[in-house]
């Protein structure tokens, strides 16, 4: 029996061990590149951790908010920055957990992320600003318009999040799967294996673009190396998007809202058009352009139709 016992300790560490050693090996390869920029950084010291943000030209104010899902930061913005700014003041923002921003161990909810942007409006631009957001992300926007009005202007969603998806709430499964993730060896293995290049590949290639010869090696490698900068502790925010903590119904939100909303639809996105009519269902205000021959990230894959929607929106 001490035997058996001896062995079943001996053989677990060096399961844990190889598991950790798998980890590092992993972390190295997505990071040695080092292709994240770090040019015209500035952080803003929020309550719960440092913010990274970009400010550029003068004008009005903007803010760019990227979407929630893996690698994503202020990156998926860089086609639209510069033609932007010459007429904005245009910030970009990592949000807490994502890009160049800390990663703290704490769980991520829509709430939290609402409190960040009206903060960062009030503290850092200091005036009513346009906000400009995709995917997960849009229902940031829309609670923290409704929460304080005041802060934003005009809000342009790319591809919002179906409402169906942000009703849903965290299950007992969702709530099991955030536990084993945040664990520290055996849920950054559980991490490498749902974040590594060849699915961040794939999602470039099924949902992201529909043109894959526009993808370029180094946006691959830039979401790559967001996913795991620092030492993994984007899994953190990883694993509340997955627990469902991220999610909020928005419905009542969006009914009260009086603010001028526009949607960028791409045309090739699945059941986009369901989705922007759901919105629309709810807000008749809300005006809708849809662009032929992209997915979710249309203003990476076809930035400058995309300027011309916003420049007529704003």
């Amino acid at each position: 029996m001490k035997n058996k016992i001896k062995t079943f300790i001996i053989l677990s560490g060096l399961t844990t061990f190889v598991i950790h050693m798998i980890n590092r090996i992993k972390y190295s390869l997505y990071t040695v590149k080092n292709d994240l920029p770090y040019s015209n950084d500035n952080y803003y010291e929020w309550r719960f951790g440092k913010i990274r943000y970009t400010k550029k030209g003068t004008g009005s104010p903007i803010l760019l908010i990227h979407d929630l899902t893996t690698g994503s930061s202020h990156y998926e913005f860089k086609k639209i920055i510069n033609q932007l700014s010459n007429e904005h003041e245009v910030y970009t923002i990592d949000l807490l957990g994502y890009g160049l921003s800390d990663k703290p161990n704490i769980t991520y909810t829509n709430y939290l992320y609402v409190q960040l942007i009206i903060d960062f409006i009030k503290n850092i631009i200091g005036k009513k600003t346009d906000i400009i957001t995709t995917g997960d992300s849009v229902q940031i926007a829309v609670m923290a318009c409704h929460n304080d009005p005041e802060t934003i202007h005009h809000m342009i969603f790319i591809n919002p999040q179906n409402l169906y998806e942000l009703n849903k709430i965290p299950s007992k499964q969702t709530k099991l799967l955030k536990i084993l993730i945040d664990t520290p060896i055996l849920g950054t293995f559980i991490y490498n294996i749902l974040n590594n290049r060849k699915l961040i590949e794939k999602l470039f290639k099924e949902n992201y673009f529909h043109d894959q010869t526009k993808i370029e090696e180094k946006d691959i490698l830039s979401y790559l190396e967001t996913a795991y900068f620092p030492n993994y502790s984007s899994k953190y925010a990883f694993s509340s998007y997955m627990g469902k903590y991220m999610n909020t119904n928005i419905i009542h939100a969006l009914k009260e809202i009086n603010h001028s909303i526009y949607i960028i639809g791409g045309e090739e996105k699945k059941e986009i058009h369901t989705i922007v009519d759901n919105y629309i269902h709810y807000n008749n205000s809300i005006e809708a352009v849809f662009i032929p021959y992209t997915k979710q990230l249309p203003h990476m894959e076809m930035n400058k139709k995309v300027m011309e929607y916003i420049e007529i929106f704003l």
